[in-house]
């Protein structure tokens, strides 16, 4: 004949089983709160050692670009457009990709491979 379950028990062990989920649980969010108080500190100090390195700009940030066609020469060349100041990480693509709106824009003109005027 098979056994009856004790319903207190089955409960009191299903209560117990809760509370150390419970515990668990506020502990692990505790947890993360630390390490995401820490990974602030540390974008926070990677941040300021750019600025003393001079990497003002991070990489993958925006770009004005029309700003950065009034510090061109009248003829450039892409390694002159990479030459300001923080485009030297940007990809090749990205630089190709501005001057190629400078010119469908009017803003500037192929003269010959490689070399372009602003308009």
């Amino acid at each position: 004949m098979p056994r009856k379950k004790n319903p207190v028990r089955l409960t009191s062990g299903l209560r117990r089983m809760q509370s150390q989920a419970r515990t668990l649980l506020a502990s692990l969010r505790e947890e993360i709160r630390d390490k995401e108080a820490h990974l602030k500190r540390l974008k926070e100090h990677q941040s300021g050692l750019g600025r003393l390195a001079g990497g003002g700009e991070k990489s993958g940030g925006r770009v004005n670009w029309r700003s950065v066609l009034e510090q061109l020469p009248k003829q450039f060349s892409a390694a002159d457009v990479r030459a300001v100041r923080g485009l030297k990480s940007k990809r090749p693509a990205e630089i190709f990709a501005a001057i190629t709106r400078w010119i469908e824009a009017g803003l500037a003109q192929r003269k010959s491979r490689g070399a372009y005027e602003k308009s």
